[in-house]
């Protein structure tokens, strides 16, 4: 199968934005969202009539401002890619503005999946018929039953599934290798039976339909990207509004939710079966690529599905706060 050719800058930093990606990749970094980012801002920097490869704080006041119709997590996208870019011409001696840190995103409770609800939804993936007849709709269609299903049931960030290649799915023994994760950590995920059942006959599936071996698991519409992060976000929220629970839902769950899921079932799983959860954690964080077990704690902290499994944990109140004798 033939790759697209690389993407072509056309403006005066054209030759900038080309040596940062060179930079980055060589680094191990894949840089494929960061790439469409950029081309836009290459078209920006044409619109905008910038003469000579240099920007001023008051060039970029257009790029860093927010639209209305954008979130602060993209907004920080965009604002963060291009302060990669000064950075890497700062470093070449060029004189351009560094735009300041990302803003701070609030914090949102996550919506932890009811089993009625994890049915629901799976139910509307398993049933979803794509809007357009193009064939690659279909495909897509196809991939989103596995996609979703491999995010909940390993755990994995939409990032982590959308950018994984081919040859890192080891579905002879069950095993995904997911690279330069965040914080550029690199882990074996092990898969159930059935899941690795289940990618056994996908990619049986996605290689006889593109004629060969894909670069990506989840290909996207063109063949030799992956699946952007941002189309998989918009197909799970239409296919959770299709659900009959999501009318009566005040907490409008996201994609990353499934891995919240994951990991509170798990724990209460382990709760359930009379498991020690406080041993169990540090394999846990390891598992969904944690940095340490104080990031699962985040999760006691944000679930009311976990509220039994810290009761039944707990050993210590009633010594630490001693019964009144009320006499």
């Amino acid at each position: 199968m033939k790759e697209k050719p690389p993407v072509t800058f056309k403006s005066v930093l054209a030759d900038h934005i080309s040596g940062m990606l060179m930079e980055k990749r060589a680094a191990g970094y894949d840089y494929y969202t960061e790439e469409a980012i950029l081309l836009r801002f290459d078209d920006y920097c044409i619109k905008n009539s910038l003469s000579v490869p240099v920007y001023t704080k008051e060039f970029l006041s257009g790029w860093c401002e927010q639209s209305s119709t954008e979130g602060t997590a993209n907004h920080n996208k965009r604002i963060s890619v291009i302060r990669q870019l000064s950075l890497y011409m700062m470093s070449l001696g060029i004189p351009v503005y560094l735009p300041r840190s990302c803003l701070k995103t609030e914090k949102v409770l996550p919506h932890l999946f009811t089993d009625e609800e994890r049915t629901g939804f799976f139910h509307e993936v398993d049933c979803n018929v794509p809007q357009l007849s193009a064939p690659y709709a279909q495909r897509m269609a196809d991939e989103y039953k596995v996609l979703f299903r491999m995010i909940y049931c390993c755990g994995l960030r939409n990032s982590e599934a959308c950018g994984i290649a081919f040859e890192s799915v080891d579905v002879g023994h069950g095993i995904l290798t997911i690279l330069d994760s965040k914080g550029n950590k690199d882990r074996l995920v092990y898969m159930g039976e059935e899941l690795t059942c289940l990618c056994q006959d996908y990619s049986e599936y996605i290689c006889s339909l593109l004629g060969g071996q894909p670069r990506w698991f989840f290909p996207g519409k063109d063949p030799a990207k992956p699946l952007p992060n941002t189309t998989v976000d918009t197909v799970f929220s239409r296919l959770w509004n299709r659900t009959v629970f999501s009318k009566g839902c005040s907490n409008k769950p996201t994609v990353h939710d499934l891995r919240f899921s994951f990991i509170t079932d798990r724990i209460n799983l382990w709760t359930r079966q009379g498991v020690n959860v406080e041993s169990m954690l540090p394999y846990l964080a390891r598992y969904v690529g944690h940095k340490s077990v104080q990031e699962i704690y985040y999760y006691y902290h944000t679930s009311e599905k976990l509220f039994a499994s810290i009761r039944s944990a707990d050993r210590t109140s009633q010594a630490v706060i001693p019964e009144v004798d009320y006499e």
